[in-house]
């Protein structure tokens, strides 16, 4: 099948494109499950194509309120000359979806309250834009820059964390006053796309070639012990060169997919 949309399919495009079955692909089906594993990895770790950025949001619980409040002793209590001293970590983190690779930004809170009439907002909406006909905006926009501005200098950015092995988010903020029970927390975040949803992703061109170049690196390895050894009709085994054929093959991949299909690394990072 020239264009595979699962597992399987891929395997076989693969193994078709290293010669079989006209030649024997000398690999076990583990070892061929693993490698894909790797080059799936590989793929939605690097290539744009095998993310995407998506919002998520997390209503928070009263007993997410409970537990962010708390802190944690550690689990190292260092002792020097008979001193021994406990540190705590705070718990102000949220357990994100495994597929979640990176976190950009938390969106603003909105306000406790609903817009009232002593808002500035309010005051510029009822006294300048009675009539848009008639009234320029400028002023309007040059007003709420400013007090966005204020708002960046005075109250800030929530400084977010996040390493995607341990799945947590870090929000340093006051969890106390800055979130009430019932309100939503909304993730800015780069997530991996699930193959067995999206298939096409089976098809792409450079996880198709680099599946392949994985295959046939994971064969040479395979045949490398038998060097030298004379089959019938006198043909050599060189499992060596197949497998220095495969990583240079592997090495250009890899350099194609970091020059030409990655997102800038300071795009993602939270």
């Amino acid at each position: 099948m020239a264009n595979p949309s699962t597992r399987e399919t891929l395997k076989q495009y693969a193994l078709r494109a290293l010669g079989k079955p006209v030649i024997e692909i000398n690999v076990d089906d583990d070892q061929l499950e693993d490698r894909l594993d790797e080059a799936l990895q590989y793929y939605a770790q690097y290539h744009y194509d095998g993310i995407r950025r998506t919002y998520l949001k997390y209503k928070l619980t009263s007993a997410d309120k409970d537990r962010l409040k708390a802190s944690t002793p550690t689990s190292e209590t260092p002792t020097q000359g008979g001193v021994s001293t406990t540190w705590y970590e705070a718990n102000n983190f949220l357990i994100v979806p495994s597929t979640v690779i990176a976190v950009t930004n938390i969106f603003p809170f909105s306000d406790k309250a609903s817009m009232n009439m002593f808002d500035v907002r309010y005051q510029l909406r009822l006294n300048d834009l009675y009539d848009f006909a008639s009234t320029s905006i400028i002023n309007y926009d040059i007003v709420l820059r400013h007090l966005d501005f204020l708002d960046q200098i005075l109250v800030g950015v929530k400084p977010i964390r996040f390493q995607q092995h341990d799945n947590r988010l870090y929000i340093d903020m006051d969890w106390v006053n800055d979130l009430e029970v019932d309100e939503y927390l909304i993730i800015d975040c780069y997530r991996k796309l699930d193959p067995a949803t999206f298939t096409d992703v089976f098809n792409d061109q450079w996880l198709k070639r680099y599946t392949t170049a994985l295959f046939k690196k994971q064969w040479g390895a395979n045949l490398s012990k038998f060097d030298g050894v004379v089959m019938l009709g006198g043909v050599k085994l060189n499992g060596e060169k197949i497998f220095t054929d495969a990583q240079t093959d592997i090495e250009k991949l890899e350099k194609e997919i970091r020059d030409s299909f990655e997102i800038a690394p300071a795009f993602m990072v939270g």
